[in-house]
């Protein structure tokens, strides 16, 4: 399964706003959505925009980024300007209980 839409949006956007090339971009923010226990298949806008505000200024500090929080800032701007529409998977382990739970 190919990365979704938000997670290849955030890497091109994080790519122009630091001195990080294309494959460190991805890494690093692969990285922060591991800590937080997710995954770049299945991010959500809203889990990546927690990610931006909690783990990756971190990583980006210790990348020796400067302005690590004014970059995520500026990147969580761009993820709500961008509207994105998520599909959802129905077949997910959260989409499942929502159903069951009501």
């Amino acid at each position: 399964m190919a990365d979704n839409g938000v997670f290849t949006f955030l890497a091109d956007a994080l790519e122009q706003e630091s001195s990080l090339d294309r494959l460190e971009a991805r890494g690093t923010i692969r990285l922060a959505l591991k800590q937080a226990g997710l995954d770049a298949r299945t991010v959500t806008c809203d889990q990546m925009k927690v990610v931006l505000r909690s783990v990756l200024p971190a990583e980006l500090a210790a990348r020796g980024i400067a302005d690590e929080a004014g970059i995520c800032t500026k990147l969580s701007t761009q993820i709500d300007a961008a509207g994105f529409d998520e599909v959802r998977d129905d077949s997910s382990p959260d989409a499942v209980f929502a159903r069951l739970g009501g």
